[in-house]
């Protein structure tokens, strides 16, 4: 059993002394609790149990009916060099009182952690420190980017400066295939490569030193130990050499090791930081300051000194700093890098607008309607971040192996050391090999294989529209074999539109012109859908002389001598009158669930003159969304609530394998419940009325419309309504998986195939360390191809 610990945690929900009791009674039964004790006045518990003992005490507060609020935590963490150092440090945070979950990313240098509110984050930099590295509160960076770009910047410069020691070193080598012997002194040696080994490979020292110190290996142990070795040797050969004479010297040998691996490290943070492009895209969208209207002035003021209701001013080619409504002036917005919609959209008064998206070509007054991290980009931002920042559960099985890698190859060197002094080869000998297999180890390659790959496939998705909510939806979604629609909203328009007129007369236009009469000024769905017919077909409907409502059947209106009406079948009735011919064909209407509208004439001859069939019209692109699926081998399902009728007509019309009609919100997840034992489900819906589908589904994807990235509901969020979108999501998530998979086999092979070889004495240690730098460039820059995607 592990150490007893204090536990301090807050409880919510707690309104009386009862309530307090019932929680200590609870806790008090548990065998592993030594003493617990619940206060009501501070709301909370101090409890002494065994360390490892912490989720067994949330889920009997939990149970008892009570829960205990947490917070969110991100810490920077310097210093990572290896999957091992993410392991050691995740152990080191979880075992801070208060720490409910912990996640550490190697690629983003970012520690995500869930506490318990009211814990000291102090506690958890002290804890990172203790472990050997350095940590500071997200918080406390102040310019995180140019902090990168400062750090980048001087590991340039070392890194010359190490090529440049090294070069005249190796210099003999590659003159001697050439015909050239020619070596430099012993001394001159030394000179070079001491500065080279103690300076410029002092990072090596200090890391290895802290993770000796924590009681744990990395990467730099093995280059530390590895080049000590190889630099010792030479110092000792020189020294024994009798004057006169050629030493055998490996200076070279661990000068070029530490250059080689400073220049993989080099190409590595170059290659991560482009695995970050896209959040840096997103951030750089947003304006540092915004034109106020106020009291009829113009003032460029920063945004943080705006409220929501004041007025902004966004002239031509800017950037909308805030999101907001227009109230003022017609321009179009170009929204491509918040939703990858690639067609600047028309703005009018009355339209919302995001903030980062660019004004086109009129000057708009906008109303602030929501600022800093309520606005939709930094919604978008934080989504991504996320994303990026969670452990795939692929990375469980990378994490158990970089437990045991550093110690597993300290073994291996130990034994291949011994092996060639026992098979007679001399102290020379045996020692460059061992040293070539701390060398030729690489756990960055393992540490880097699983979040790059996450990085850059959720980079380049929200590039285009694409919003994947966490690690664990991305590796779901390339299983996906169903996908179940809804129907309003995702496959459908959502809003009613004409879809079938027919006059008596046949004059169709003439009927439109009137029926458009009788609806001008009406807010009404079907009324606007009249008017939307009217302005598409370019009739202009006249004045009407007056209008009043029918209650519960529809319109009437007078226009001149002549007296009007349109609506339902109730008013043919009330005035007598029969569909005639126009009746089979309301029927067949009425079957696929139209709503249907009658005009008649009241006076000076009562008639019917025409019927309108309402309903909502496909989405462009949703017969190709489905195709795209059917062509992956995916089987697709719509559930509505819809009659039968209508249902049965759009998957007719899409070619969707099945329906299920009539279908209530509340019962839609037990459908999606039951495709599950038929493979892994998606369901993708607009997320009005869907989340219980959403959440029940493997996979949720719910149609943002590039309104609301909040859906907490779905592990995927599509900017754009456009179902296409929900193939492309499925081919992101395959494309990123496949990186990962690729990623961590040429990363357990790279060490499978080169450990043994070097222990075998096939590599120098100069090749090693090269093969070493190369092994996780060459996984990044795997990752790095994913930026090539497009839907």
């Amino acid at each position: 059993m592990s150490a007893i610990q204090t536990f301090n945690l807050p409880i919510g929900g707690m309104t009386c002394a009862s309530c307090a009791g019932r929680v200590e009674r609870a806790l008090r039964q548990l065998p592993e609790v030594s003493t617990a004790s619940v206060n009501l006045a501070s709301e909370q518990a101090r409890i002494e149990a065994p360390a490892d003992s912490l989720t067994k005490l949330l889920d009997t507060i939990k149970a008892a009916g009570y829960d205990v609020p947490s917070e969110r935590v991100e810490l920077v963490i310097k210093s990572m060099t290896c999957a091992s150092c993410v392991g050691r440090i995740e152990r080191a945070l979880a075992k801070q009182p208060g720490v409910l979950e912990v996640s550490v990313n190697l690629a983003t240098e970012r520690a995500q952690l869930k506490v318990t509110q009211g814990t000291d984050s102090s506690s958890l930099v002290r804890a990172v420190t203790q472990a050997g590295y350095t940590a500071t509160l997200v918080t406390e960076q102040a310019d995180q980017h140019s902090s990168a770009e400062n750090s980048l910047r001087r590991e340039r410069v070392l890194l010359i400066i190490a090529l440049v020691l090294a070069a005249p070193l190796v210099l003999p080598m590659l003159l001697m295939p050439l015909g050239v012997h020619w070596m430099i002194p012993a001394w001159a040696q030394f000179v070079i490569a001491t500065p080279v080994q103690f300076i410029l490979g002092a990072r090596f020292y200090r890391a290895a030193w802290k993770a000796l110190r924590a009681g744990a290996g990395n990467m730099d142990q093995l280059v530390a130990i590895g080049t000590s070795a190889g630099y010792g040797l030479s110092v000792y050969q020189w020294y024994v050499t009798p004057a006169g004479q050629a030493p055998h010297l490996y200076f070279e040998a661990s000068a070029v090791i530490i250059a080689l691996i400073m220049l993989g490290k080099y190409m590595e943070s170059r290659a991560k930081r482009q695995t970050t492009s896209a959040i840096r895209a997103l951030q750089a969208l947003r304006p540092e300051q915004a034109l106020r209207l106020k009291n009829g002035e113009e003032q460029l003021v920063a945004l943080s000194e705006l409220v929501l209701g004041d007025q902004v001013v966004v002239k031509p080619g800017e950037r909308f700093p805030v999101d907001g409504k227009v109230i003022e002036g017609q321009s179009h917005a170009d929204e491509a890098l918040i939703s990858g919609e690639s067609v600047p959209q028309a703005k009018q008064p009355g339209d919302s607008i995001t903030a980062g998206a660019i004004n086109g070509e009129g000057r708009l007054l906008v109303e602030t309607t929501a600022l800093g991290a309520e606005t939709v980009l930094a919604k978008i931002i934080r989504l991504v971040e996320d994303a990026q920042a969670a452990k795939a559960p692929i990375q469980k099985l990378v994490d158990k192996v970089s437990q045991v890698f550093v110690p597993a190859v300290l073994g291996i060197a130990l034994i291949t050391l011994i092996g060639w002094l026992i098979a007679g080869v001399g102290l020379q000998i045996a020692l460059l090999n061992a040293v070539a297999v701390l060398v030729i180890a690489c756990p960055c390659a393992l540490g880097l294989a699983t979040p790059t790959a996450i990085m850059a496939g959720t980079g380049v998705a929200a590039r285009h529209g694409i919003l994947i909510k966490d690690a664990e939806a991305l590796e779901v979604a390339h299983k996906v074999k169903i996908v179940a629609f809804d129907k309003t909203g995702t496959l459908t328009a959502g809003t009613p539109q004409v879809a079938y007129l027919q006059a008596i007369d046949g004059d169709t236009e003439n009927l439109l012109q009137l029926a458009g009469s009788l609806q001008r000024g009406s807010e009404h769905p079907l009324a606007k859908a009249v008017l939307d017919a009217c302005a598409q077909q370019g009739i202009e409907p006249p004045q009407i002389t007056s209008s009043h409502a029918l209650s519960g059947r529809g319109i009437a209106g007078e226009m001149g001598e002549r007296s009007l009406a349109l609506g339902n079948r109730r008013m043919l009735e009330e005035h007598d009158l029969s569909p005639a011919d126009l009746a089979n064909k309301a029927e067949a209407l009425e079957a696929e669930g139209r709503t249907l509208s009658w005009l008649i004439e009241q006076k000076p001859q009562p008639r019917v003159l025409g019927l309108f069939a309402f309903g909502d019209t496909l989405k462009p692109g949703a017969k190709e969304a489905v195709s795209r699926l059917q062509a992956l081998d995916i089987e697709t399902h719509l559930i509505s609530g819809d009659n039968r009728g209508s249902v049965d007509k759009v998957a007719r019309e899409l070619a969707i394998d099945s329906t299920h009609a009539n279908v209530l919100p509340a019962d839609k997840a037990a459908i999606i419940n039951d495709l599950k034992r038929h493979g892994v489900v998606a369901m993708v819906g607009d997320g009005i009325n869907d989340a219980p589908a959403l959440a029940s589904a493997d996979v949720g994807i719910v149609m943002g419309g590039g309104t609301d990235v909040a859906m907490h509901a779905a592990g995927i969020t599509l900017m754009r309504g456009d179902p296409r979108l929900v193939a492309a999501a499925l081919d992101i998530s395959d494309r990123t998986f496949n990186k990962i998979r690729q990623n961590l086999f040429w990363a357990f092979a790279y060490n499978m195939v080169g450990i043994p070889l070097a222990a075998l004495g096939y590599l120098n240690p100069m090749v090693a360390g090269a093969a070493m730098a190369l092994s996780s460039v060459s996984v990044v820059a795997n990752a790095l191809l994913l930026k090539r995607w497009k839907p």
